[in-house]
């Protein structure tokens, strides 16, 4: 049976199936080559470069596959070194872009979301290369960048891949064409499950190939030149600049290295021959791989090309997995346990998921030697007596996709759960229960009884008390030697008085008016029950925690009665509980009523009644302690007057008042003026109390209508010229406007006539 999780290993470059990645995009791709034309007169040979490249799709930020791509064609010289021969620009990739499935090469497994691998391929005819008699050729593509995420090699977000194959000179003279790999490697591989995969390749000449991990060449940067001259660090470097050979990718040791790239308990390895890839990787993270084929005809080295790949390793499930609901699991979960006790009709119901992936059911019990089955999802057997029975059900049998399942069913003998209680209905006290269950193994070996959430016993018989009223539904649990299990629930009317009545008032003194909350200690009660009380003081309320308001002083005894939904009844007096002190009432008198800035006087006259002394307080300042007293304003506007009214058992009145001292300003204009020197009546001005008003405007015509005179100030006058300057206007009648407002903001205008006299 398949176990429910499983780590995968996905491969090409799915950095984005767990990850954030920066636009990142090379996965990995390979080269193989066609011989086309051999001209032996000439000595030239044509080749078709096929080149496949793999990126990473789940990555919506992550580069596109180039529409402009770069190949270099080189010869390796004797000495080692390496001549640019020519280059491929501008080629665009060949017909439609395969996205690939990730569940082609396990049809069983659910892929983790974001899983996005596309290929894309370049072809490109070499033209005419001169044919070598030693050396050979390599057809090279560099492209930035791998992922960052790459967790067995030193910086590889820094630096891209290589992509290269080398044509011998035998491989040129004999025309030869390279190996293919057969496809590319499974998207998705479980880790901690042994990889079995064939990575070999064809090759339609029978050569003799053999393969090796080998490290996987680095090429370009993220300098930003784009391919530029020299610009070997660029994303897209310069065929012409950057030649071979391409160093390789750095390892992080001791874990991983050029042979063992994927670490791995065993450790993940290639088969020389056959091309079989091994092993079985532990560690979740992404890892770079490289695969060298070497193709071999009579001894002699034709080609050697590689594969640049790369592993991701993340969660996923197996589409199918088979289930039931048990009562517990033996072998290491192989084995499903069913329990029926005095059940011999045993029903199954199947857990197994995915549902949608799932085309079959099976079911085979072997009942006394007879073979019964079921094909629906959820089956019924029926077992002849008590025994142990043992089945299977599997789902899709027979396909890829299979997953089974063993059954073992217990049938057991009955057992059922009873109880009786007993307890004084009318009076709060403990409950008594006493166990009265069976069961066919003469053996209970425990009680879970639950007291309708309120509490838990494990005894056989215990004993509860419950603290609140209501409808108790007690519930018990009883399991036997076999580990069956039965359960009753009895629901308990539970409706008594409490055994004593508890009263706990917030407070039992206090300066009348006086507000008390009763609160009602009593257990058990809830407002289902009848409750009334009596305050002493001529009222009455209900209710499980009232509060009342005593308005005059006394001694005062309060009457609890408690009646139950069942009818039990009980009462109780708390005498002289609450003792409430006679306030007194603060009054006083102020007059006159009404006052003004010119008249902000009052006399203040205290008029409380059981009072013993008293304190004024006038504006939050000025105090005075007095009967009568007399007090005079200093500002207008509205004044606060307090008075505290005392008693000498404590207690006192509070009462303010408000008195408003009117502001007033008033502005009286003469009739005429002598402006002829001799210091007297030389202004016409107006006279009056002018603090607090605003926007004064006063203007002066002539007979003609003209303006002679404006001011906005009050305390300025007209001298008779113009504007105040100039020759002297003439003798005569004038006429002035004024207007302005008071301090409250009302407007007051009037007009007049000014005579002039000199």
């Amino acid at each position: 049976m398949l176990k429910k999780f499983i780590f995968c290993l996905c491969v090409l470059g799915l950095g984005g199936v767990w990850m954030p990645l920066k636009a990142k995009h090379i996965v990995g791709g390979d080269m193989y080559y066609e011989c086309i034309l051999l001209d032996t007169s000439r000595k030239t040979v044509n080749f078709r470069i096929t080149m496949k490249l793999y990126r990473d799709c789940s990555n919506p930020e992550g580069a596109l596959f180039d529409t402009d791509a770069k190949f270099g064609i080189y010869e390796k010289l004797i000495d080692g070194r390496f001549r640019f021969v020519k280059d491929i620009t501008n080629l665009r990739y060949q017909g439609p872009i395969n996205r690939i499935d990730p569940n082609a090469s396990n049809p069983c497994l659910i892929v983790p979301p974001g899983v996005c691998v596309e290929e894309a391929s370049y072809q490109f005819t070499t033209g005419n290369l001169a044919l070598l008699s030693t050396g050979s050729y390599y057809i090279s593509y560099q492209r930035c960048c791998r992922n960052e995420t790459i967790s067995n090699i030193l910086d590889p977000g820094l630096a891209g891949a290589a992509l290269t194959i080398e044509i011998t000179a035998e491989a040129q003279r004999l025309c030869n064409s390279s190996p293919k790999f057969k496809g590319l490697p499974p998207v998705v591989i479980c880790v901690n499950n042994p990889i079995d995969y064939d990575h070999s390749a064809i090759d339609n000449e029978g050569d003799l190939i053999t393969y090796e991990f080998c490290a996987p060449l680095i090429a370009g940067g993220q300098d930003g030149s784009a391919g530029g001259k020299n610009s070997c660090f660029g994303v897209t470097p310069d065929p012409s600049s950057c030649l071979p050979p391409y160093l390789p990718v750095t390892f992080k040791p001791p874990l991983y290295s050029t042979i063992y790239p994927m670490g791995g308990n065993p450790l993940v390895t290639i088969h020389p021959i056959t091309g079989f890839i091994s092993g079985k990787p532990e560690v979740q993270g992404q890892f770079v791989v490289g695969v060298c084929i070497k193709e071999y005809r009579n001894g002699v080295l034709l080609t050697e090309t590689r594969r640049d790949f790369q592993f991701n390793v993340t969660y996923c499930e197996p589409k199918v997995f088979a289930s039931i609901q048990a009562d517990s699991t033996i072998n290491s979960g192989e084995t499903f346990v069913i329990n029926s006790c005095g059940e011999l009709d045993v029903d199954f119901i199947n857990r197994s998921t995915d549902v949608q992936f799932i085309s079959s059911y099976q079911w085979d019990f072997d009942i006394q030697g007879s073979k019964q089955s079921s094909t629906s999802r959820n089956a019924r057997f029926s077992f002849p007596q008590l025994g142990t029975y043992v089945g299977k059900m599997f789902v899709n049998k027979g396909t890829q996709c299979a997953d089974s399942l063993n059954i073992k069913v217990n049938v057991f003998p009955d057992i059922r759960a009873n109880y009786q209680f007993q307890f004084d209905t009318c009076v709060a006290g403990p409950i008594q229960f006493t166990d009265l269950s069976y069961t066919g193994s003469n053996l209970l070996t425990s009680w879970n009884w639950n007291f309708a959430g309120s509490g838990n016993a494990f005894a056989q018989n215990p004993v509860f008390t419950f603290t609140t009223p209501g409808r108790k539904a007690v519930m018990l649990q009883v399991r036997d030697v076999n580990g069956c299990l039965a359960d009753t629930t009895i629901t308990i009317p539970y409706y008594p008085v409490p055994p004593l009545l508890i009263v706990d008032p917030n407070q039992t003194e206090g300066c009348s008016p006086l507000t008390i909350c009763l609160r009602n200690l009593s257990v058990p009660i809830d407002t289902s029950y009848q409750i009334l009380w009596d305050f002493g003081d001529g009222t009455s309320g209900k209710g499980l925690a009232p509060c009342h308001r005593y308005e005059s002083g006394g001694i005062f005894s309060v009457k609890l009665q408690v009646t139950s939904p069942i009818g039990c009844y009980t009462e109780r007096t708390y005498n002289q509980l609450i003792t409430v002190r006679q306030s007194p009432e603060a009054k006083f008198d102020i007059n006159p009523s009404k006052i003004n800035v010119f008249n902000p006087k009052v006399s203040l006259t205290d008029q409380s009644t059981f009072s013993s002394s008293r304190n004024w307080e006038i504006n939050n300042s000025d105090k005075f302690s007095q009967l009568f007293f007399q007090y005079t304003f200093r500002d207008t506007g509205i004044q606060k007057v307090q008075l505290v009214a005392n008693h000498i058992n404590g207690c006192s009145d509070t009462l303010i008042q408000y008195i408003d001292v009117e502001p007033i300003v008033t502005y009286h204009m003469p009739n005429a003026f002598t402006p002829n020197g001799d210091a007297n009546n030389e202004e016409f001005i107006g006279v009056g109390y002018t603090y607090g008003m605003s926007d004064f405007e006063l203007v002066i015509w002539d007979r003609w209508g003209s303006k002679v005179f404006k001011t906005n100030d009050p305390t300025q006058g007209w001298n008779g010229r113009k504007d105040n300057g100039g020759e002297n206007l003439p003798n005569g009648v004038y006429v002035y406007t004024l207007r302005y407002k008071t301090p409250r903001g009302q407007l007051l205008e009037s007009k007049g006539f000014a005579t002039l006299i000199r």
